[in-house]
């Protein structure tokens, strides 16, 4: 048994992708699922549409392998992270839909928590800001406003979990209910230094620690599928959260190095070794990956809208039918137009994390058209990634002069859909005046999930081996005047204040 099945669990779409020793990806499947939006500023999906896509694309996934599940060593999970669940630990039927990361609706709770000077807490312990992002307020919000709920839980009948442990309590058949640290660091409830769910936490947010998942390392046993799926017991072996599983298929294992993940939204992490560094820059401090009990830690910055911003062309304004139309409307753009959109649908991430904000477009002209809007959007995913390292080199400097130092000589690695754009990707060099390399393997989420779960089945490399195999596909250096970036990464910041005083 030398192949590993990874599952990729998505905001818009779920995929399996079989990879073999070399970690080639050999076969995938797609299935894409709807989105519920029963608010402005909401976002659920059907926990059903996570679990059934998740069982649909492994088992044809398995089917065009054509070598059946016998030659399966493990099963890596990687998912989108902080989408919150509830389900009756006796039936396995969910008390609610799943609230999705983008979602806003706790926003005024997270106000009054504020207010009462509780981030002060919530950062201490968990490194992250008072946001309607994470779990916690999500979780609280489903036992405060679905009927009977909270009695159940506190009755010990409702289990909460991330994605990571919905999917796995549906393929051991509910028999185990755990998470990893990545997935845990998410939550806002969890305590990344002492490494535990934190009880004051959760104490003040009133929910039930008897809902909690058991946590573990990123590489470990998290339980065997039902025989029944896959025609045998698999045993998954491996998970952490998307952006963090795409920090290990990137290979960056050490202090310094750097990654961007361009999907539905941008996220970029940095590590830090076994340090965890407190941002003064309204950065998040969260666990990179965790292996032999040993957390390694990272920063890092969250854009809520990048490749859903091409989405957007596409569904909303119906300019585009396709994401690769993007790339030559904005080629023809005018030279001559600044036209400058701040995509701030569901509020601004790191480092403003304002969730009153909405989208705003500054410098249209009669003239503005498809090509001004489609070369604007992929702009502000490279104006937005700006934000994120500007407030890094900002933290990660005032650690010591070396920290600096590795900091300035530092490439970005990308990775995710939008990666696939040469134009998107200069112009992301160009804005922050630094290398940027894209690797030969685009699915580096995917790649990390099996990684670990290889890695822990003993058929891959160790992490020193697989380091070495990483090669880029292409290199990206700036080719910007510095008065030109200085001229247009300044008019950027002038929306982003504009778009915040208009929120009020």
């Amino acid at each position: 048994m030398t192949h590993i099945l990874a599952i990729d669990q998505g905001t818009t779409s779920t995929r399996a992708i079989i990879f073999d020793e070399t970690l080639k990806a050999v076969v995938s499947a797609q299935e894409e699922f709807e989105q519920y939006y029963p608010n402005s500023g909401w976002v659920e999906h059907d926990p059903s549409d996570l679990w059934s896509t998740t069982a649909a694309t492994c088992r044809a996934a398995i089917e065009k392998a054509g070598a059946g599940t016998g030659d399966i060593a493990a099963i890596g999970i990687t998912n989108q992270r902080e989408t919150t669940l509830v389900w009756d630990r006796n039936t396995g039927k969910p008390v609610f839909n799943a609230i999705v990361w983008q979602d806003r609706r706790t926003s005024e709770y997270c106000k009054t928590l504020k207010s009462d000077g509780f981030e002060t807490v919530v950062t201490d312990r968990t490194g992250l800001l008072l946001d309607p992002y994470f779990s916690g307020t999500k979780l609280a919000w489903i036992l405060d406003n679905v009927d009977g709920v909270r009695g159940r839980a506190e009755a010990g009948d409702l289990l909460f979990g991330t994605v990571d442990t919905w999917l796995v309590w549906n393929l051991t058949g509910g028999k185990v209910h755990v998470t990893d640290a990545t997935n845990a660091a998410r939550t806002m409830l969890y305590d990344i230094r002492k490494g535990r769910w934190s009880r004051t936490i959760c104490d003040r947010l009133g929910i039930p620690m008897s809902m909690l998942p058991e946590v573990k390392d990123c590489a470990a046993e998290f339980g065997e599928t039902r025989a029944d799926l896959f025609g045998r017991a698999i045993p998954i072996l491996g998970i952490a959260g998307d952006q963090q599983a795409a920090t290990v298929g990137q290979a960056c294992f050490k202090p310094g190095m750097l990654k961007s993940t361009y999907g539905t939204g941008c996220f970029a992490l940095l590590n830090t070794g076994d340090t965890p560094v407190t941002s003064t820059n309204r950065l998040l401090t969260t666990i990179a990956y965790q292996l032999d009990g040993k957390p390694t830690y990272a920063l890092e910055g969250s854009i809520f809208i990048a490749g859903a911003v091409v989405q957007w062309l596409r569904d909303g304004l119906k300019i585009i039918r396709e994401a690769k139309e993007t790339q030559p409307l904005a080629q023809k753009a005018d030279a001559a137009q600044e036209v400058v959109l701040v995509p701030a649908f569901t509020g601004l991430g790191a480092p403003y994390w304002n969730a009153e904000c909405r989208g705003a477009i500054y410098g249209l002209t009669r003239n503005s058209g498809p090509e001004e809007f489609a070369r604007a959007a992929l702009e502000s995913v490279g104006y937005q990634t700006r934000d994120l390292l500007d407030a890094m080199k900002a933290d990660w400097a005032s650690t010591s002069e070396t920290a600096l130092r590795d900091f300035n000589e530092a490439t970005l690695r990308v990775d995710g859909g939008m990666s696939a754009s040469d134009w998107t990707m200069q112009f992301l060099s160009d804005i922050i005046d630094a290398p940027v390399e894209r690797p030969q393997v685009l699915e580096t989420t995917a790649m990390g999930a099996a990684w670990l779960a290889g890695y822990k089945a003993g058929v891959l490399p160790d992490m020193e081996a697989f380091a070495a195999q990483w090669k880029a596909d292409r290199h990206f250096d700036p080719d910007m005047s510095a008065e030109a970036r200085a001229r247009k990464y300044g008019g950027w910041k002038r929306a982003v204040e504009a778009t915040i005083g208009f929120a009020g």
